[in-house]
């Protein structure tokens, strides 16, 4: 089943659940991305720092599919921040997806010790303009971040990718984004398996029939957030995307809620750099 799609407050539509490429080699991303884009995935989140965007654009055109049809993501890594290197960073993401147009770029992290992420902002919203990329948004960036941005230029990320799974649910981090307008995407959102064994995950993997991953990646669909699962093998890929045939109850969504423990997988938003 082709995902859900959701509204950017740029007007523009991205598919609610999508391919993640972080950490798949090289060799084997062009054949993962044309499998997934065959099975029914119509988003590609990659990034720079990945080293596998060649890859990444090859899928795309190995699934025959039409341009206009995926949704490509990439991201400028923290070493080119700052306005200029942010331009260049983007025309060779460019040139590696042999793309005339990404349609969202992040900026990966905030990096706020090299305060260069509101600089980074404007070269975003200069290639927007310019019309190379078609969305702006940002990845791990915290409260007072978003609120940087957004009083130095005025302009509001359509998105932010964070760490979110049930051990980090980033609630009130949520409710800001619902309030300023900015879709939520999660990444590492299964937690690196963590939550499968907590008891709200099996009792609603038993009532469903569908697995651990299935439970937790459709508590993200009805949070109303974005998710990009990672998977290498077709059966994990399909396992992924087939989770919009059914629905957690309302009670099995309040005990999932009691999973949170703040505990993070990643760094630090505040502190890495």
């Amino acid at each position: 089943m082709t995902p859900t799609r959701l509204r950017l407050n740029d007007g523009h539509m991205i598919p609610q659940l999508g391919l993640g490429i972080w950490q798949v080699p090289a060799e084997i991303t062009a054949t993962t991305v044309a499998t997934a884009l065959g099975l029914g995935y119509r988003l590609v989140d990659g990034a720079a720092i990945y080293g596998n965007e060649v890859g990444q654009g090859e899928g795309i055109r190995q699934s025959g599919l039409p341009r206009d049809e995926v949704f490509i993501t990439t991201k400028v890594w923290n070493d080119d921040q700052g306005h200029d290197a942010t331009l260049r960073a983007v025309e060779a993401s460019l040139s590696r997806l042999a793309m005339d147009r990404i349609d969202l770029c992040l900026i990966h992290w905030p990096c706020p010790a090299r305060d260069l992420y509101v600089d980074t902002w404007r070269a975003l919203i200069r290639l927007k303009d310019e019309g190379r990329v078609r969305s702006i948004g940002v990845s791990n960036f915290m409260p007072s971040h978003l609120e940087r941005l957004v009083g130095e230029t005025g302009v509001i990320p359509v998105l932010n990718q964070i760490e979110l799974n049930p051990r980090l649910q980033q609630a009130e981090l949520r409710a800001l984004h619902d309030r300023m307008g900015i879709v939520t995407q999660s990444w590492t959102p299964l937690g690196q398996g963590r939550s499968f064994d907590a008891d709200p995950v099996q009792a609603a993997s038993l009532r469903t029939g569908k697995s651990p991953a299935q439970v937790i990646l459709r508590w993200h669909v009805q949070l109303g957030v974005a998710v990009i699962p990672r998977s290498t093998r077709a059966a994990g890929l399909a396992e992924n995307l087939d989770i919009f045939d059914f629905t957690l109850t309302d009670g099995e969504m309040a005990a999932m809620a009691t999973l949170d423990e703040g505990q993070r997988c990643g760094p630090d938003p505040m502190t890495f750099a």
